[in-house]
């Protein structure tokens, strides 16, 4: 049997493709014993004893209880043993900070929620975000952590962890967020848009179907997140799916980014806010008006609450957001040709109110071939979403793609798995 370091130089052999494919067998519930194992792989009975004896010694199996008999004797099955690691995911949106500790297959084990203003910069933002994630390791067991997924509500270098010129945090450009909970953490450590965890946690639903997926972000800002294949597009630059930035015919409205015209100057949730208010103090009325009227802030929620009990200008307000954006979305069906928009974010959370007029822009405007097939839904609209996409997001980068590097070690290190960066 090999040992440890015949295991780490000898990446290639036989032995390790095959033990890395039966931890992983197991882990995803593709074979649970040991025959199933040996009819999958083709290995025979002795080989598949031996892997499966590594695999146990090394910590990533252990024996379970008996499976049903089929006529002889009830064989053993195996599990994964995912307490051994945990799992962080920390989700910086606009406006708050979402915290969460998983085991290896992504069971939530305790989160936090904060209110947070993303433009108060880096430094501050992140020393928040990294107490709020001590507090939640601080009440657990001492389980090691074995990977970290952070979100950020703007463009990213995925390869680097690096925000790149994001409209709406002002000193975040190029700053080196992996590195900051790498050295706090000691464990690998992928960034990723905020809207590629919410289109992870999508297809993590449909992780058998290699589907082709649009997740389309409509709250305080616009975004999209593509998956092809089963697998995430983020693009050269990790700016693939900015669809809030795309010009709109005809508008004049100036964005927050600094150009004029852009969909989320029409569109998104502060845009809404700015209308309304408008809307009002020309002269508008409604239950809504009323509201601003007695001293109450306008907000996007308090939009949304409107629209859905009937007010007049809170719909109309939703209904224009829905259109172009439908208009948006038509042009990414044409290019990129789906088979599930899944519809999220605050503007979107109006239901079927947001969703008809969507469906009716993309019907009428794409192609009937990308079309045929099509099916365009409001997402699960689950405060831990985001939870759950940065660990189907870990588990890949983890286990999928970069467990080779890092097995014979028994467990990740920012080393194996990122190898020297800056």
């Amino acid at each position: 049997m090999a040992n440890v370091s015949t295991l780490r130089f000898g990446a290639q052999t036989d032995e390790v493709t095959s033990l890395l494919r039966i931890v992983n067998m197991v882990r995803v519930g593709d074979a649970v014993t040991r025959p199933e194992i040996g009819r999958i792989t083709g290995l025979g009975r002795g080989v598949v004893a031996q892997r499966v004896d590594r695999a146990v010694e090394m910590g990533f199996l252990e024996d379970a209880e008996y499976a049903p008999s089929s006529g002889g004797r009830a064989p053993r099955t195996l599990r994964f043993r995912a307490e051994r690691g945990r799992i962080v995911v920390c989700a910086l949106g606009g406006l708050h900070i979402h915290v969460g500790v998983t085991d290896l297959d992504g069971a939530i084990l305790d989160e936090a929620h904060q209110a947070w203003d993303i433009s108060r910069g880096p430094d501050e933002t992140l020393r928040t975000a990294t107490s709020m994630v001590d507090d939640l390791l601080a009440r657990g067991d001492g389980t090691p952590v074995w990977g970290l997924v952070v979100g950020l509500p703007g463009p990213v270098d995925f390869e680097t962890g690096r925000p790149v010129a994001p409209p709406i945090m002002p000193g975040w450009n190029d700053y080196d967020v992996r590195t900051v909970f790498e050295r706090r953490y000691d464990a690998p450590v992928w960034v990723d848009n905020d809207v590629n965890l919410l289109a992870a946690a999508e297809r993590s639903r449909r992780r058998d179907e290699a589907v082709d997926l649009i997740y389309c972000k409509v709250g305080t800002g616009i975004g999209a997140g593509l998956v092809s294949h089963g697998r995430l597009h983020r693009g050269a630059n990790g700016a693939a799916g900015d669809m809030g930035h795309v010009r709109v015919p005809g508008a004049e409205q100036v964005c927050r980014c600094g150009k004029i015209g852009c969909l989320e100057a029409v569109a998104g949730g502060w845009a809404l806010v700015r209308d309304a208010g408008a809307a009002i103090a020309d002269g508008a009325t409604g239950p809504l008006a009323e509201a601003v009227a007695s001293g109450d802030t306008l907000t996007l929620e308090k939009i949304t609450r409107a629209a859905g009990r009937g007010d007049a200008l809170a719909i109309s307000l939703v209904q224009a957001s829905a259109r172009q954006v439908g208009e948006a979305v038509a042009a990414l069906v044409n290019m990129f040709n789906p088979g599930v928009i899944v519809v999220g974010g605050a503007v979107a959370s109006t239901g079927e109110l947001f969703l008809a007029e969507v469906r009716q822009r993309v019907y009428e405007l794409s192609l009937p071939l990308a079309t045929r097939d099509l099916a365009i839904k409001t997402s699960e609209n689950d405060s831990r979403e985001p939870l759950r996409g940065g660990v189907d997001l870990a588990k890949e980068q983890l286990f999928e793609l970069s467990l080779p590097r890092w097995f014979a070690e028994g467990r990740p290190t920012v080393a194996a798995v990122h190898g020297a960066h800056g």
